[in-house]
């Protein structure tokens, strides 16, 4: 197809994105101020030009076809380059403004972040924090956020990475609890206490740790797991057993004296712990509200170079 026949296509390509998005050709229709069956006829002509059907046309609804939704895809594509080619024209004059959607696992989000957000809204009155929190892996272009965070070893191919923090995980027990139960000397004593662990998978009952080039595994039992870091917290706080937490969920409860770490020499390696890592869609121009929102919290996280000390 040439280049012409293909600017010709290029108001269709966006009325077809908008009817999708609107669910309706009437509704596409009145956000154009035009008629319904003038932009029928504008998705028609794509069709005509594709040689494939894009939507099934019903009564009641409208409905995607295979191609259709292929299709979609690459016109809201466009669609954003258009509107990134806008906002960079007026980047020099812009201030930071929107809503900025973001994505990141519970704990990094409640204990990290959220207290960050205060701050960051009364410096930049004009921008808005849409925070989702979620411990499962999500797609930023196909959930329409415009970053997340991920702790990984190494960022995942196809994505831009920034790093924020390194994440360590601590195993905790209260005073109360190894008074009770004696302290552990080595990582195969642990099988002989009350532990508290994730109970999402059949392996999470083996704990990996590690002391240098030494590494070993150890089954672990108990009466008490959950997968949720703040819910271990809190049952370690009431003496349920030993919990392996996210140095940031533990961190105020050991400055305390609540809790107390053990087997400081060794490094658990069971589960979330890496680098938490800022990802968003590589060569895609970041408009100013989320630039800005990336800059502050790689700011005020750059001082953590590393977990903590013990």
């Amino acid at each position: 197809m040439g280049t012409n026949k293909l600017i010709g296509l290029l108001p269709d390509m966006a009325a077809f994105a908008l009817v999708v998005e609107r669910g309706s050709f009437s509704a596409a229709a009145r956000q154009l101020g035009m008629t319904p069956s003038a932009i029928s006829r504008q998705v028609a002509r794509l069709e005509a030009a594709l040689g494939v059907r894009l939507l099934e046309r019903s009564t009641r609804q409208l409905r995607l076809t295979e191609a259709g939704d292929a299709t979609l895809q690459r016109c809201r594509s466009m669609l954003d380059a258009a509107d990134e080619a806008v906002q960079l024209a007026q980047q020099q004059h812009a201030r930071p403004q929107g809503t900025v959607r973001v994505s990141m696992p519970k704990a990094f989000g409640r204990f990290v972040v959220a207290p960050l957000i205060p701050a960051f809204l009364a410096a930049y009155p004009q921008v808005n924090v849409e925070l989702f929190i979620s411990d499962r892996d999500v797609d930023p272009l196909a959930e329409g956020l415009d970053f997340t965070v991920r702790v990984t070893d190494s960022p995942p191919p196809g994505m831009a990475g920034r790093p924020l923090m390194p994440i360590r995980q601590l195993l905790c027990a209260s005073p109360q609890y190894l008074a009770t139960h004696g302290r552990p000397g080595h990582p195969r004593e642990l099988a002989n206490h009350l532990c508290l662990y994730l109970a999402e998978h059949a392996g999470d009952k083996r704990w990996q740790l590690r002391r240098g080039n030494e590494q070993l595994s150890v089954t672990v039992q108990g009466r008490y797991a959950t997968n949720h870091s703040e819910l271990r917290l809190q049952g370690v706080l009431n003496h349920l057993g030993i919990a392996p937490l996210p140095h940031f969920t533990a961190q105020a409860a050991l400055a305390a004296g609540q809790i107390e770490t053990v087997l400081d020499d060794w490094e658990f390696t069971t589960a979330y712990r890496g680098m938490a890592w800022l990802l968003y869609p590589p060569n895609r121009y970041l408009p100013p509200k989320v630039r800005v929102l990336i800059d502050y919290l790689a700011d005020c996280l750059a001082d953590q170079t590393t977990p903590m000390t013990r």
